[in-house]
C-alpha cells in the first residue's frame, strides 16, 4: 500500500457525512476504514490491515487489573467502529465520534503515512496555533535524522 499523505479540507454534511479525498481512497486497497477516538480531540481512520496490528499490539500488552491500561482500551479501542464508504466516497461518521471530536461543518482530513487524522477546522488552527513553539522544541529534538 502506497503512503497515506497530505493535508485535505472537506465538510461534514447535515447528516455527519464526509467526501473522503480521491488521492487517499485511490491509496486504500478496500471500502472500509476502522474510525476511533484519536488524541488531542481528533478523530482516527486505519486500513483494516493497520487496525489489527495496532490492536494486536494494545491488546497482548493490555491487562484489566491496570488503570492506564484498561484506560486506553476504554478510549481507544472500545470506541472503534467499521465504516464503509458509499458509492459518492462519502464516510458517514457516527454521532458519538462527532460529537467527541467537535465536527460540526468544516474538516480536516491529514494523512500521516500508516494512518488518517479527522479533525474539526477550527480545533485544528487551535491546536496549530496553541503548539506553534512546541513544535520547534520537537522539530530540534529530531535533529539525528539527517537527509
Amino acid at each position: 500500500m502506497d503512503m497515506l499523505i497530505g493535508e485535505y479540507r472537506n465538510t461534514l454534511d447535515e447528516k455527519g457525512r464526509i467526501l473522503f479525498p480521491a488521492k487517499l481512497r485511490s491509496v486504500l486497497q478496500q471500502n472500509e476504514l476502522i474510525i476511533t477516538q484519536g488524541l488531542d480531540h481528533c478523530l482516527m481512520l486505519f486500513t483494516t490491515e493497520e487496525w489489527v496490528s495496532l490492536n494486536d499490539k494494545i491488546m497482548s500488552a493490555a491487562s484489566p487489573f491496570n488503570d492506564q491500561k484498561r484506560l486506553v482500551m476504554r478510549r481507544f479501542v472500545a470506541p472503534a467502529q467499521k465504516l464503509e464508504f458509499d458509492r459518492s466516497g462519502r464516510l458517514s461518521i457516527p454521532q458519538n465520534l462527532r460529537e467527541y471530536a467537535s465536527l460540526k461543518g468544516e474538516s480536516v482530513i491529514l494523512g500521516l503515512n500508516k494512518y488518517m487524522e479527522l479533525w474539526d477546522s477550527e480545533c485544528y488552527e487551535k491546536y496549530l496555533s496553541e503548539t506553534e513553539e512546541s513544535f520547534h522544541s520537537a522539530a530540534e529534538s529530531m535533529s539525528s535524522i539527517l537527509f
